[in-house]
């Protein structure tokens, strides 16, 4: 606890410090599943329908409640964002960390995000996908912004993966790795909308080939 919220503390009404912390992580828990909530509408209904007066309504929760979390609409927004990321983290990327460096994690980690799109882990399918679709022509907005670090993110993982996996002497070194890291995200994004629109599963199957193909695996 640094010195600000000590001095929040000092103002207010006097109470236990342990019980100020948990009505704080209260606070917090609660913020947390509304932000998993506005994900789950924002994967169905888009970023931009989502409003505080939509999401108090999906919650059955007052206007005011919400308020007293999000000052505005973008900042909603930005929430959501980062509350997504999080449960990505929690199905794609942490699942594997506890593998050893090279192609085992690396594939690991590819089958994860394919059974990502494929459990629909949001209800409207990937939030990020469906984010992009809604905000790539806007240049102005900060919710753009924020995707494209995403992208960029994502993408500059993969690499650095591939790259591990080459340093370990289990992927063929000539591979230029952005260039495979590109492959492997377009086949997982064509897996996903494809999915999405034609309701059939087996692109699952065509996306792993794909996928054992560029990484050089008969």
């Amino acid at each position: 606890m640094d010195a600000e919220d000590l001095e929040t503390l000092a103002k207010s009404d006097p109470e236990p410090l342990a019980e100020a912390d948990g009505r704080r992580r209260r606070g917090n828990r609660t913020r947390e599943s509304i932000l998993q909530a506005a994900a789950d509408l924002a994967s169905v209904e888009g970023l931009e329908g989502l409003t505080i007066g939509r999401l108090a309504t999906a919650l059955g929760m007052s206007k005011s409640g919400l308020f007293a979390h999000f000052g505005s609409k973008e900042e909603l927004q930005l929430a959501t964002i980062e509350a997504a990321r999080r449960r990505f983290v929690d199905h794609v990327i942490r699942p594997s960390r506890p593998l050893p460096r090279g192609r085992s994690r690396l594939e690991a980690m590819l089958a994860d995000l394919l059974a990502y799109y494929r459990s629909e882990t949001f209800p409207g399918g990937c939030f990020f996908h469906n984010v992009k679709a809604e905000f790539d022509s806007r240049p102005d907005s900060p919710v753009r912004a924020v995707m494209a670090g995403e992208v960029r993110d994502f993408l500059g993982f993969l690499e650095r993966e591939v790259r591990k996996t080459q340093e370990a002497g289990e992927l063929d070194p000539s591979l230029d790795p952005q260039q495979l890291a590109f492959e492997l995200d377009a086949l997982g994004s064509a897996a996903n909308s494809q999915f999405q629109i034609l309701e059939d599963p087996t692109v699952f199957d065509r996306a792993v080939l794909g996928m054992r193909r560029s990484l050089g695996i008969a």
